[in-house]
């Protein structure tokens, strides 16, 4: 099992080998120079998606373009991008993404920059309901899953450019709420009725107070079908940060996992708190993932790192860096490391 140790101290991610956690193989080279010049530049575009009866989906998509790029403002951030600029390439490889809740698919636009820049096209979805500017679905985590179905539907079925993508190369990334999404989506199970004992035992954990939002919810979540989690044979690989409810699965929950999982953990979650989440997937995944643990780091960790209007704006702790952790760093290293894994796992 490979096991990664980011300091925050370093710009470069140091590849260790945890006792704990089993022998570790190194893979630490850096993302191959013909891979990142498939295109000079990133396109992007937001487009409004039809969801059936419900209301249509935000998706953020970024692609490789040969356009000319240029500071672009993105809600918070400003990313240097080509808007609207013609896709570059074929047989493009698609990683879709999922966002933790209150997000957004910018979120993590920064490691979407980073897989386009790399040839890959990126669709990052605002789950209906459970963004920063609607909470109304929050607690309704089991309905994400068919919005990512939906995504991957649209962008190789119905997406203008949709015969530029390699249908069998497709991955998804996911963060906390998100990990736990793209878990089901690769074929997981949970059994929520675990949430109301852990809620029993730790009524301040993150998930009690979202469950508070929806009447009956003990009631709700019994009467769910099995049909309500939807999988999706086509995604061929995950990376999973800082997966929600990772407790909720269990060995027989995750039998049915069997693609390759890169796992993050950061060491100090706050919010979801060790070993109920990230240690508690990697324990029940049938085959050991690409483990990473990143020292000092916190959950909201794993975003983009604030510009000074998303932390002028934002709650505190999104924000906050613990003391001798440096986000911007960090993410220069992950962000090579989820392409590293996708070019590797999507060929």
């Amino acid at each position: 099992m490979r096991n990664t140790l980011v300091t925050a101290s370093l710009l470069s991610l140091l590849l260790a080998t945890s006792a704990a956690c089993g022998q570790a193989k190194s893979s630490s080279e850096p993302a191959s120079a013909s891979a990142m010049a498939k295109a000079a530049n990133v396109g992007f575009q937001e487009l409004k998606i039809a969801n059936g009866e419900d209301p249509p989906l935000t998706v953020g998509v970024w692609y490789p373009t040969d356009a000319a790029a240029r500071p672009t403002r993105l809600q918070p951030f400003m990313q240097t991008v080509a808007p609207g600029g013609a896709v570059a390439g074929s047989g493009l490889p698609l990683v879709v993404f999922s966002h933790g809740t209150g997000g957004w698919y910018g979120g993590h636009y920064d490691t979407a920059l980073a897989l386009a820049r790399a040839g890959f096209v990126v669709a990052a979805v605002s789950h209906a309901g459970d963004t920063y500017d609607d909470h109304s679905r929050a607690a309704m985590i089991w309905a994400r899953s068919a919005q990512m179905h939906r995504l991957i539907d649209y962008m190789l079925g119905e997406w203008p450019d949709h015969a530029r993508i390699d249908p069998d190369r497709v991955g998804a990334f996911g963060f906390s709420a998100g990990g736990f999404t793209t878990l089901v989506v690769a074929g997981g199970v949970p059994s929520l009725e675990r949430t109301q004992a852990q809620c029993q035992t730790h009524p301040a954990y993150f998930e009690c107070g979202v469950a508070k939002s929806l009447p009956n919810r003990d009631a709700v979540i019994a009467g769910l079908p099995d049909s309500v989690w939807v999988h999706d044979a086509r995604v061929k690989a995950a990376v999973v940060a800082a997966p929600a409810l990772g407790y909720t699965f269990g060995k027989d929950g995750l039998r049915n996992v069997r693609i390759p999982i890169q796992l993050w953990r950061d060491e100090d979650d706050h919010v979801l708190r060790n070993p109920d989440y990230a240690e508690a997937v990697r324990i029940a995944l049938p085959d050991a993932p690409e483990y990473h643990v990143v020292p000092n780091a916190d959950h909201y960790d794993f975003l983009a790192p604030c510009s000074p209007l998303m932390a002028a704006h934002a709650p505190p702790e999104i924000c906050a860096e613990r003391p001798g952790f440096d986000r911007t760093a960090f993410h220069d290293a992950f962000d090579a490391q989820v392409v590293q894994f996708f070019e590797r796992t999507l060929g």
